[in-house]
């Protein structure tokens, strides 16, 4: 089977076709032959070697991916041959709170990834995929879909009816943040470097959308916005170039999702924002198998479609990683496989 693998050293350079034996299933494992696969943040920084500089090589990347059961091993009762499934991103995270074992069993890094023709996963790692989506639509829901649900609807301050939302940016994250929060009745500010993609976000029910870069004292107006309260919640995909002025923008009271260090890793704490706000900060790392299958039965019952902003063969994939680099997509981007 083909597959595409980092190989001896990171960089995208080194981002490769090789061929490797399809395995077969062994008891309680299902092979699965992959029809599309998505990428993420994370993956550009694995190939590149930023995520996790030890990782061992060679390594398939792609933590993201739907297809259709090829085999099933013994014992397997969950699924069966021909039924349309995708990867969870924690292999071992069924349910419950997240632990550092469970941390390490993610796919395309440490363990690996999606980007193959035929994967092998244990039938407990696979989710049903909504009847509606195709394999392309499918492929994105792991990892961005399951951590813009995580950040809205999960934990101790859920999005509901009336609340105000603010996303960062109209990659994978945001944008389906967006459609959740829309989903359960609340307004959405968006923010964006580009007025066509902003655009784009206002038809897909963003309220108000600034672009930062003719506003670059963005968290003023978002105040302004909010008659000066702030929001109730802030999916905050930037990291420590727009953490301090996304616990700006928050209410009393409000909430802050961490997830994206797209503007750095590092940065000062404004910790007194946190403490006279009362802000509680969540980070989010994607989400448990019961997550993404809550997630699937309400983008069935809503027929939510996630957006797809290019589609690149197998063979090109290396260009839909320099896409990703380019910073130049609205939504997913997405590598078919046949």
């Amino acid at each position: 089977m083909k597959v595409y693998e980092i190989q001896n050293a990171f960089g995208l350079e080194n981002l490769r076709i090789s061929e490797r034996t399809a395995p077969a299933p062994g008891p309680g494992q299902v092979l699965v032959r992959v029809r599309a696969c998505s990428l993420n943040y994370r993956d550009l920084m694995t190939v590149k070697g930023l995520y996790n500089p030890r990782q061992p090589l060679p390594l398939i990347p792609l933590s993201d991916g739907a297809g259709e059961v090829e085999a099933v091993g013994e014992g397997v009762s969950r699924l069966k041959p021909g039924e349309r499934v995708a990867g969870i991103f924690a292999q071992k995270w069924l349910s419950g709170p997240p632990s550092l074992e469970l941390r390490r069993s993610t796919l395309g890094g440490p363990l690996d990834g999606m980007l193959a023709e035929y994967v092998l996963l244990d039938e407990d790692g696979l989710v049903h995929v909504p009847d509606h989506l195709s394999f392309e639509e499918a492929a994105t829901l792991p990892c961005a879909g399951v951590t813009a649900w995580n950040a809205l609807m999960e934990g101790g301050n859920p999005v509901k009816p009336g609340d105000t939302v603010l996303l960062l940016g109209t990659g994978g994250v945001s944008i389906f943040a967006l459609q959740f929060a829309r989903m359960a009745g609340a307004r959405v500010i968006i923010t964006s470097s580009s007025d066509e993609k902003l655009a784009r976000a206002a038809r897909l029910g963003a309220s108000e959308c600034i672009n930062y870069t003719t506003s670059p004292d963005w968290e003023k107006r978002v105040l302004e916005l909010t008659g000066g309260e702030g929001v109730d919640h802030v999916v905050e995909v930037g990291g420590a170039g727009t953490f301090g002025r996304s616990l700006k923008c928050a209410r009393v009271g409000g909430s802050v999702a961490m997830i994206g260090v797209l503007s750095g890793a590092s940065s000062d704490v404004p910790v007194t924002l946190i403490l006279m706000k009362s802000v509680h900060v969540r980070g989010i790392f994607v989400g448990s198998r019961a997550m993404f299958e809550a997630m699937n039965r309400a983008v069935s019952l809503h027929g939510t479609k996630p957006v797809v902003d290019e589609v690149f063969p197998f063979e090109s994939a290396p260009d839909a990683f320099n896409l990703m680099q380019a910073g130049g997509h609205f939504g997913k981007i997405v590598v078919t496989l046949g």
